[in-house]
């Protein structure tokens, strides 16, 4: 027996506040690469009057009575608290299960049982985990929304979307830009999906990286079929006068099978006062954060320094994104 309500069409005779035709009501956040730059305006024309409302109330009641499961099978400081507090700044409420460990899924249950067990319980699902291509697995078979936040090496979405938000609120504009990706850019799945919006626009991407964490084939024939202008470099010297978003990520262990390789290259790249001097005036510095020494902490008092500003910006993306799926927006 399903648990209802599925995805899809609702009796037009709907309660004032919803907007259940609109874009993305019911749907799966999966992949940026089922966004348009039309989409793009849309989740960021929502996501500002979100901050907006956060700024002059802090919280309201667009959500109340709806519920969220933040199911996590990997650690989350950011991603898992941002949208827990995504949601209860929207009147939410959330059945957080984080590393899971002691529940049926240690029993060895699936993850679309596990998640068409949640579903019954929620109104939409929060997904992260190692594998990638979980996020649309378990959308396949959940009839209520499922939000990708992050699996494995492949897709994190949300980040992405928050990531290119940040750029537009910090400096206007997307197209003409010159972006720097700077570090691990093999696994650094926030970097992949940054890529393929970014080539939505006309920028320069820049990739900075050891020659054994440079982007995937796969990803620079994506961005090459959209006519991106891209170069590749070993040495961030080369790339960082010319940059106007610098993006850095951590070299990450969890990452490497031979953690002799990962000793090689966890200090290829860090970022100082003295790193900076080369670049732009008006600029900014990103990470998806933890950092591990990719950044002084020197740094944190430049102006250009938008990492800590960035999450904050992933709030209100959330927010926008949890709104629209559930059709508050």
């Amino acid at each position: 027996m399903e648990c209802l309500p599925a995805k899809g069409p609702v009796s037009p005779h709907l309660p004032f506040g919803d907007q259940r035709s609109a874009p993305f009501y019911g749907k799966d956040i999966l992949s940026v690469k089922q966004f348009t730059r039309e989409d793009l305006e849309y989740i960021f024309g929502v996501a500002h009057e979100m901050r907006e409302m956060v700024a002059r109330v802090g919280s309201f009641d667009l959500l109340k009575g709806k519920i969220m499961a933040s199911l996590f099978y990997e650690p989350s400081t950011r991603t898992s608290s941002s949208f827990l507090s995504a949601m209860k700044r929207l009147g939410g409420d959330v059945i957080p299960i984080n590393e899971v460990r002691y529940s049926s899924v240690s029993k060895g249950e699936s993850l679309p049982d596990t998640v068409r067990t949640l579903e019954c319980y929620v109104d939409v699902i929060v997904l992260r985990h190692p594998e990638v291509g979980a996020s649309a697995l378990a959308a396949r078979y959940a009839r209520k929304p499922v939000i990708n936040a992050g699996d494995g090496v492949g897709e994190h979405p949300t980040q992405a979307l928050l990531d290119l938000f940040t750029i537009i609120e910090e400096l206007g504009r997307v197209q003409g830009l010159t972006v720097t990706m700077l570090g691990d850019l093999k696994y650094g799945r926030t970097v992949h999906s940054l890529a393929y919006l970014l080539s939505l626009y006309g920028v320069k991407i820049n990739f900075v990286s050891p020659e054994i964490l440079k982007m995937p084939a796969d990803i620079l024939s994506q961005i090459e079929e959209k006519e991106i202008t891209g170069a590749e470099f070993t040495d961030l010297d080369q790339a960082l006068p010319e940059t106007d978003v610098l993006y850095v990520t951590r070299v990450q262990k969890e990452r490497f099978e031979d953690i002799a390789e990962y000793e090689i290259v966890k200090n290829a790249y860090t970022i100082t006062p003295e790193t900076l001097k080369a670049a732009k005036e008006q600029m900014i510095i990103m990470h998806p954060l933890p950092r591990v020494g990719e950044i002084s902490i020197a740094v944190d008092d430049d102006p250009r320094a938008a990492y800590f500003r960035q999450m904050e910006y992933g709030l209100y993306v959330r927010m926008a994104l949890l709104a629209m799926v559930l059709g508050k927006a």
